[in-house]
Protein backbone atom coordinates (compact mmCIF):
# COMPACT_ATOMS: atom_id res chain seq x y z
CA UNK A 1 0.00 0.00 0.00
CA UNK A 2 2.09 2.92 -1.69
CA UNK A 3 2.50 6.33 0.71
CA UNK A 4 2.98 9.11 -1.01
CA UNK A 5 4.60 12.64 1.44
CA UNK A 6 2.74 15.37 -0.62
CA UNK A 7 1.01 18.83 -0.80
CA UNK A 8 -2.61 17.00 -1.29
CA UNK A 9 -4.02 20.10 -2.70
CA UNK A 10 -1.77 20.12 -5.47
CA UNK A 11 -2.51 15.61 -5.56
CA UNK A 12 -6.11 16.86 -6.09
CA UNK A 13 -5.18 19.19 -8.78
CA UNK A 14 -3.19 16.46 -10.50
CA UNK A 15 -6.06 14.24 -10.14
CA UNK A 16 -8.55 16.59 -11.45
CA UNK A 17 -6.83 17.69 -14.25
CA UNK A 18 -6.46 13.63 -15.68
CA UNK A 19 -10.08 13.45 -15.70
CA UNK A 20 -10.47 11.75 -12.20
CA UNK A 21 -13.58 12.14 -9.65
CA UNK A 22 -12.08 13.51 -6.33
CA UNK A 23 -15.03 13.40 -3.42
CA UNK A 24 -14.70 14.55 0.47
CA UNK A 25 -13.08 12.39 2.96
CA UNK A 26 -15.11 9.43 4.38
CA UNK A 27 -13.80 10.82 8.57
CA UNK A 28 -12.31 13.94 9.66
CA UNK A 29 -9.38 12.94 9.17
CA UNK A 30 -9.62 12.00 5.37
CA UNK A 31 -9.12 15.70 3.22
CA UNK A 32 -10.59 13.54 0.45
CA UNK A 33 -10.29 10.49 -1.23
CA UNK A 34 -10.60 9.85 -5.28
CA UNK A 35 -10.94 6.50 -7.19
CA UNK A 36 -9.56 5.43 -10.75
CA UNK A 37 -9.61 1.48 -11.94
CA UNK A 38 -9.12 -0.80 -8.48
CA UNK A 39 -7.45 1.95 -6.68
CA UNK A 40 -8.07 4.46 -4.10
CA UNK A 41 -6.53 7.19 -2.56
CA UNK A 42 -7.60 8.75 0.20
CA UNK A 43 -5.58 12.29 1.31
CA UNK A 44 -4.42 12.84 4.90
CA UNK A 45 -2.78 16.11 6.25
CA UNK A 46 0.69 15.70 4.55
CA UNK A 47 0.14 12.42 2.28
CA UNK A 48 -2.14 10.32 0.42
CA UNK A 49 -2.47 6.51 0.84
CA UNK A 50 -3.37 4.33 -2.17
CA UNK A 51 -5.34 1.42 -1.73
CA UNK A 52 -6.57 -1.23 -3.66
CA UNK A 53 -5.16 -4.12 -6.49
CA UNK A 54 -4.09 -1.77 -9.00
CA UNK A 55 -2.40 1.38 -6.97
CA UNK A 56 -0.12 1.96 -10.00
CA UNK A 57 -4.05 3.08 -11.48
CA UNK A 58 -3.59 6.27 -9.18
CA UNK A 59 0.05 6.41 -8.30
CA UNK A 60 1.47 7.24 -11.50
CA UNK A 61 -1.14 10.60 -11.24
CA UNK A 62 0.59 11.60 -8.12
CA UNK A 63 4.51 11.91 -8.52
CA UNK A 64 5.60 15.15 -8.02
CA UNK A 65 7.67 14.88 -11.53
CA UNK A 66 6.45 13.52 -15.00
CA UNK A 67 9.13 11.25 -15.72
CA UNK A 68 9.67 9.22 -18.13
CA UNK A 69 8.22 6.06 -19.83
CA UNK A 70 8.26 3.53 -21.92
CA UNK A 71 5.07 2.56 -23.79
CA UNK A 72 4.95 -0.54 -25.66
CA UNK A 73 1.08 -0.50 -28.26
CA UNK A 74 0.01 -3.56 -30.49
CA UNK A 75 -3.25 -4.20 -32.50
CA UNK A 76 -4.71 -6.49 -34.70
CA UNK A 77 -7.32 -8.00 -36.52
CA UNK A 78 -8.76 -11.26 -37.50
CA UNK A 79 -9.43 -10.82 -41.03
CA UNK A 80 -8.42 -7.81 -42.22
CA UNK A 81 -10.45 -5.80 -41.77
CA UNK A 82 -12.25 -7.99 -38.97
CA UNK A 83 -12.90 -8.31 -35.40
CA UNK A 84 -10.24 -5.92 -34.15
CA UNK A 85 -8.29 -5.58 -30.69
CA UNK A 86 -5.61 -3.60 -29.14
CA UNK A 87 -3.25 -3.49 -25.97
CA UNK A 88 -0.87 -1.48 -24.56
CA UNK A 89 1.90 -1.35 -21.73
CA UNK A 90 3.31 1.74 -20.28
CA UNK A 91 6.42 1.30 -18.42
CA UNK A 92 8.78 2.81 -15.76
CA UNK A 93 12.07 2.18 -13.72
CA UNK A 94 9.46 1.12 -11.08
CA UNK A 95 8.19 -1.92 -13.30
CA UNK A 96 4.48 -1.48 -15.06
CA UNK A 97 2.58 1.66 -14.45
CA UNK A 98 -0.52 1.17 -16.86
CA UNK A 99 -1.52 -1.85 -19.31
CA UNK A 100 -5.02 -2.50 -21.17
CA UNK A 101 -6.49 -4.76 -23.80
CA UNK A 102 -9.78 -4.19 -25.72
CA UNK A 103 -11.96 -4.77 -28.61
CA UNK A 104 -12.24 -2.23 -31.19
CA UNK A 105 -14.82 -3.64 -33.13
CA UNK A 106 -14.12 -4.28 -36.68
CA UNK A 107 -10.73 -2.85 -38.22
CA UNK A 108 -7.90 -3.23 -40.67
CA UNK A 109 -4.67 -4.63 -38.83
CA UNK A 110 -3.30 -1.01 -39.70
CA UNK A 111 -6.41 0.85 -38.06
CA UNK A 112 -6.21 -1.37 -35.34
CA UNK A 113 -2.41 -0.16 -35.00
CA UNK A 114 -2.90 3.39 -34.73
CA UNK A 115 -6.02 2.55 -32.53
CA UNK A 116 -3.58 1.07 -30.12
CA UNK A 117 -1.03 3.78 -30.25
CA UNK A 118 -3.74 6.39 -29.45
CA UNK A 119 -5.04 4.61 -26.67
CA UNK A 120 -1.32 3.78 -25.24
CA UNK A 121 -0.33 7.97 -26.06
CA UNK A 122 -3.86 9.21 -24.15
CA UNK A 123 -3.38 7.00 -21.23
CA UNK A 124 0.70 8.74 -20.95
CA UNK A 125 -0.71 11.94 -21.50
CA UNK A 126 -3.14 11.16 -18.37
CA UNK A 127 -0.62 9.82 -16.34
CA UNK A 128 1.49 13.20 -16.42
CA UNK A 129 4.28 11.47 -18.48
CA UNK A 130 6.72 14.22 -20.22
CA UNK A 131 9.03 12.15 -21.69
CA UNK A 132 8.01 8.75 -23.60
CA UNK A 133 9.57 6.35 -25.80
CA UNK A 134 7.63 4.45 -27.44
CA UNK A 135 8.12 1.28 -29.07
CA UNK A 136 5.38 -1.07 -31.76
CA UNK A 137 5.94 -4.09 -33.93
CA UNK A 138 4.30 -2.15 -37.33
CA UNK A 139 7.28 -0.79 -39.25
CA UNK A 140 4.16 0.87 -41.65
CA UNK A 141 3.11 2.55 -38.50
CA UNK A 142 6.20 3.88 -36.97
CA UNK A 143 7.65 5.29 -40.47
CA UNK A 144 4.58 6.76 -41.35
CA UNK A 145 4.03 8.52 -37.87
CA UNK A 146 7.96 9.58 -38.68
CA UNK A 147 7.55 10.66 -41.75
CA UNK A 148 9.62 8.28 -44.05
CA UNK A 149 6.38 6.65 -45.74
CA UNK A 150 3.48 8.11 -47.32
CA UNK A 151 -0.21 7.93 -45.61
CA UNK A 152 -2.52 7.41 -48.67
CA UNK A 153 -5.10 5.76 -47.00
CA UNK A 154 -7.71 8.86 -45.66
CA UNK A 155 -8.16 7.53 -42.50
CA UNK A 156 -4.78 6.18 -41.51
CA UNK A 157 -3.97 9.74 -42.43
CA UNK A 158 -6.34 11.29 -40.23
CA UNK A 159 -4.88 8.92 -37.30
CA UNK A 160 -1.74 9.97 -37.72
CA UNK A 161 -2.40 13.60 -36.87
CA UNK A 162 -3.72 12.37 -34.09
CA UNK A 163 -1.03 10.83 -33.16
CA UNK A 164 1.39 13.75 -33.76
CA UNK A 165 -0.92 15.79 -31.71
CA UNK A 166 -0.59 13.45 -28.83
CA UNK A 167 3.28 13.46 -29.45
CA UNK A 168 3.06 17.02 -29.05
CA UNK A 169 1.76 17.13 -25.77
CA UNK A 170 5.11 15.22 -24.42
CA UNK A 171 8.50 17.50 -24.00
CA UNK A 172 10.29 14.97 -25.56
CA UNK A 173 9.35 11.58 -27.44
CA UNK A 174 10.64 9.17 -29.60
CA UNK A 175 9.17 6.07 -31.68
CA UNK A 176 10.45 2.88 -32.96
CA UNK A 177 10.03 -0.25 -34.47
CA UNK A 178 11.36 -3.36 -32.52
CA UNK A 179 10.49 -7.02 -33.07
CA UNK A 180 7.18 -8.65 -31.85
CA UNK A 181 9.12 -10.58 -29.18
CA UNK A 182 10.28 -7.03 -27.89
CA UNK A 183 6.29 -6.56 -28.13
CA UNK A 184 5.28 -9.31 -26.78
CA UNK A 185 3.40 -7.90 -23.43
CA UNK A 186 1.18 -5.00 -25.75
CA UNK A 187 0.72 -8.29 -28.28
CA UNK A 188 -0.56 -10.63 -25.63
CA UNK A 189 -3.33 -8.20 -24.40
CA UNK A 190 -4.56 -7.34 -28.17
CA UNK A 191 -5.03 -11.46 -28.26
CA UNK A 192 -6.62 -11.38 -25.12
CA UNK A 193 -9.33 -9.30 -25.63
CA UNK A 194 -10.01 -10.83 -29.07
CA UNK A 195 -10.13 -14.02 -27.48
CA UNK A 196 -12.83 -12.84 -25.19
CA UNK A 197 -15.02 -12.08 -27.73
Amino acid sequence: MPVIECDVDAARDRLEAAGVTVEPGNTDHERWRASRGSATAVAYDDKVVVQGGNPQDIEAILREEGGRAHVYFDGGSRGNPGPAGIGWVIVTGDGIVAEAGERIGRATNNQAEYEALIAALEAARDYGFDEVHVRGDSELIVKQVRGEYDTNNPELRERRVTVHELLGSFDEWTLEHVPREVNDRADGLANEALDQG
